[in-house]
Order: structure tokens, then C-alpha cells, then sequence
């Protein structure tokens, strides 16, 4: 199936979702990710280090894919799902996230561009962020992805 290109004009909401760091999450997302620092999974570990509460690793926002409606946002930007991989990831820290906070996230399009690739044939670069704000609306961490379509 042909996806139709359509490019996303830079600026536009993709979605905003919500979520509690819980503590245990924590604990289980850094046991998944073999986070070995201690801070992760013991609050008096985090205490020692001058965390008031246990923080969250570094990848945790990602959590949020499980509160998201994916097909929505795949169909809103017009992609074949079997045709993207995950050009890459990066967070840019304000502040730690810690268990307690709840976060909101807003997903934006900051670039939306078609081009040839250097094998040939066209591939599609969708630059996303979103901007993870806390309770008192506060940017606690912004995640940037690149989603690479390859051609048909």
C-alpha cells in the first residue's frame, strides 16, 4: 500500500498525552534497561545522592508510547508504519525527572521534508519534539526524534 507524502507543515500538534512517574515503573523500566545505579531503584540510595525523590532513567518519557494513540499519530502524518525506522532519539534535560511528577508532553513537527536518498529512491525525514512539562508547567525534559519513511 502507497502511503500519500504529505508533508506536515513545522509547528503542527501531533498530540499531547499525560502521565504519573510512578515509582515503580521506575524501578521496572530500569531493571528492563539495565540501569545498574542504585539511585533508580532505592530511595535511600537517591537521598544519598540529593534526590528528594527516586529519578526517573534517563529514557523514561519513552513510557509515554504506552499512552499514546500510535495509529493516530502514523495516520495523521500520512506514514506506512512498515516502511519507518528511527532515524534517532535525544532528551535535553531542564531538570531530573523524578517519581511524583506528572508530566504532559506535547508532540510537535519541527521538520517534515522528502528527499532522495543516496542509493536512490525518495525517503521522507519527520523531525518530531515534545516538550514534557511538569504540574506547574515547567519544561522538565524535551525529547527530539527523526522517523525516516524509506520508499516504496
Amino acid at each position: 500500500m502507497k502511503s500519500p507524502i504529505r508533508e506536515i507543515p513545522a509547528g503542527s500538534v501531533l498530540d499531547t498525552v499525560s502521565f504519573e512517574v510512578e515509582e515503580g515503573k521506575v524501578r521496572e523500566f530500569a531493571t528492563a534497561t539495565h540501569a545498574t545505579d542504585p539511585v533508580h531503584t532505592d530511595a535511600e540510595a537517591a537521598a544519598r545522592a540529593g534526590f528528594g525523590r527516586i529519578p526517573a532513567t534517563l529514557t523514561h518519557v519513552v513510557v509515554a508510547g504506552h499512552h499514546r494513540n500510535q495509529q493516530e499519530f502514523v495516520k495523521a502524518l500520512g506514514l506506512t508504519i512498515e516502511r519507518v525506522v528511527v532515524g534517532s532519539v535525544e532528551w535535553d534535560y531542564a531538570r531530573p525527572v523524578v517519581a511524583g511528577d506528572r508530566l504532559t508532553g506535547t508532540r510537535r513537527v519541527v521538520d517534515d521534508i522528502t528527499r532522495e536518498g543516496k542509493r536512490g529512491g525518495t525517503m521522507r525525514l519527520v523531525t518530531l519534539e515534545t516538550t514534557w512539562v511538569d504540574a506547574d508547567g515547567d519544561t522538565a525534559v524535551t525529547q527530539r526524534e527523526v522517523l525516516i519513511e524509506r520508499g516504496a
